[in-house]
Formats: C-alpha cells, structure tokens, sequence
C-alpha cells in the first residue's frame, strides 16, 4: 500500500501540475507518540541506535514537514515524497 501511495503521489502530481497545484506525501519514520507507549525502553534505544542522528521523531517534526509543504516556500516541489525520519531509511 505504501507503494500504491508513493506512485498515486507521483501520478497526481504530473497530472494536476499544468493547474499549478502541487502533490506531495510525507513518509514518517519512527514518531514518538502515543502508540509506541507498548515498546520497552530496551526496543526504544534500539530504535534510536538503528537512526543515524540517534533520536526518535516528534509529532512535530512531522508537523514542520506538513507546515513546509502547505506554504508558498515549497511551490516547486512537486511529486516527493517526504522522509521524516531521522535518517532511518537511507
């Protein structure tokens, strides 16, 4: 399905550019947030271990991203995809 996404994202972005509207998706990496309250503090820093800047992500920082994408700052980019992840996936 994340797949399914990331072409949908590249997809909508050709056709809908000519309109000058932009298409973009943001990819979260490991996000501190209320769902990882079942991790233990061992599967914790593991997790910060595996990321290279040796830190879990914020709804914030997720949030700067969106903010990012939804202001004039970003008007030229168009079908990305946004990793948030501290370096998680490289």
């Amino acid at each position: 399905s994340k797949a399914g996404l990331i072409g949908l994202t590249k997809a909508l972005a050709k056709e809908v550019g000519l309109s000058g509207i932009t298409v973009n998706a943001v990819s979260p990496g490991v996000i501190m947030t209320d769902m990882m309250n079942s991790f233990s503090e061992a599967d914790i820093a593991v997790l910060k271990d595996e990321t290279p800047l040796n830190s879990l992500g914020t709804a914030e920082n997720v949030a700067d991203a969106v903010s990012f994408l939804a202001s004039e700052k970003s008007d030229f980019i168009t079908g990305q995809v946004i990793s948030v992840n501290g370096g998680f996936v490289i």
